[in-house]
């Protein structure tokens, strides 16, 4: 019971932490008219300043949003593709722990969310 109640939090955790990532994505893009079109942006989520690089081959953004869930411990990783002029899609990737960059470690949770608009 103890080990199941622990992978609900973590998958919880961890879908939070997505869902976040993908909601600071729209957010920045749709309030500022497609931000991630030009020169990589500075954006704001959750009062972090968060720095978005762009892949020099493609039209895909990506971020990362550190210090989420109960804690801090969580994050998200997004990737913003815009390589279609007429949909774009958002990967978020939510852990449940984190690294300081992010990275998953044996006991980490992932959980993706996909939007497409």
């Amino acid at each position: 019971e103890a080990k199941f109640s622990t992978s609900a939090k973590d998958t919880n955790d961890a879908f939070f932490a997505a869902d976040t990532g993908a909601e600071c994505a729209l957010v920045n893009d749709k309030s500022t008219s497609n931000v991630f079109v030009s020169s990589p942006p500075q954006i704001t989520c959750g009062g972090n300043n968060i720095t978005v690089t762009k892949n020099p081959a493609s039209l895909f953004w990506s971020f990362t949003v550190p210090a989420l869930n109960n804690g801090g411990k969580g994050c998200a990783i997004v990737t913003i593709d815009k390589t279609n002029p007429l949909l774009t899609t958002v990967i978020s990737k939510g852990h449940n722990n984190r690294s300081p960059s992010c990275v998953s470690s044996p006991n980490t949770v992932e959980r993706q969310l996909e939007v497409r608009y």
